[in-house]
């Protein structure tokens, strides 16, 4: 019987230079897995492979050395473990993200909550070409967003409580954009410069900040045989059934507009960039 290889394929097994050999890509959603699955993939690795796995450069595994007659079994063995193959070619990928406000001081939103929220909507949808969500807590940048078809940086509005401010100025020394004076013992803030990074807030020794967290979205990022970075479309915006509205809208430009083998970026060049942004200001402006 011929073997389906576009079908192996699009089930996340690759095929290698070796004859009759794949190496299978993991299903990993913002970089995490838990040590029962690193436990049942450290098993089928050993197994059927070579007892190693390779490291992707958007946060999955790969277990390379399958051989095509184990395929079943390698399934089944990874499922005892929660372990299932991820997805290549013309879909919706694997979302990657950083650790988020759960673990890392400098985060603005909750990362982890939101890949796992878009990869179930999103996840293996069928389209014309890849599409990359990226997620990011902050402007540290770690995830390199506007690398990604949509990049997701997780960000915040602040506004100062005079009430509870001991005017000790750590927050001015702590905005990297200049944004903050302390005059007259009050702190001035420029809205025309502040980022929405948050420092102010996470420095302030006595919570003088009332806190908004919110997102900056990039739209188009490419980075392998073009190069293109994401561009913001519209500011800083708050309110997660905004974000998937633009999500939305996006995919369903990408499926109404893309040919075969397009990214994001192409689709927006030939329709019009000007054309684009005015409909994703349009759901932006939706209420």
């Amino acid at each position: 019987m011929a073997v389906d290889y576009a079908a192996l394929k699009k089930g996340g097994w690759m095929r290698q230079k070796q004859k009759g050999k794949f190496a299978l890509r993991v299903h990993v959603i913002g970089g995490t897995l838990t040590s029962e699955q690193l436990e049942g993939i450290q098993k089928v690795a050993k197994k059927y492979g070579k007892g190693y796995v390779h490291l992707t450069a958007r946060q999955s595994l790969e277990i390379p050395w399958m051989d095509e007659k184990d395929i079943e079994d390698i399934k089944k063995d990874l499922a005892e473990y929660g372990v299932y193959p991820s997805v290549c070619g013309p879909r919706v990928r694997t979302t990657t993200a950083c650790q988020g406000n759960a673990t890392c001081p400098s985060a603005c939103i909750d990362t982890q909550d939101l890949a796992k929220k878009i990869d179930k909507r999103y996840f293996a949808r069928e389209l014309p070409g890849k599409f990359k969500f990226g997620v990011t807590g902050c402007q540290n940048n770690c995830l390199k967003t506007e690398e990604n078809d949509i990049g997701i940086k997780g960000a915040e509005r602040v506004e100062w409580r005079s009430d509870k401010c001991i005017q000790c100025g750590v927050c001015v020394k702590a905005c990297r954009e200049n944004a903050l004076k302390l005059e007259d013992g009050k702190i001035v803030l420029d809205k025309d410069k502040c980022s929405f990074c948050g420092r102010c807030e996470k420095s302030c020794p006595v919570d003088a900040w009332d806190v908004y967290p919110g997102y900056i979205v990039s739209w188009g990022g490419l980075f392998g045989n073009h190069i293109h970075r994401g561009e913001n479309i519209v500011p800083f915006f708050e309110g997660e059934d905004k974000l998937f509205k633009l999500c939305d809208a996006t995919i369903d430009f990408f499926a109404a507009n893309a040919i075969a083998g397009d990214r994001l970026q192409f689709a927006i060049d030939r329709y019009g960039q000007d054309r684009f942004n005015e409909l994703i200001r349009k759901v932006y402006n939706e209420e």
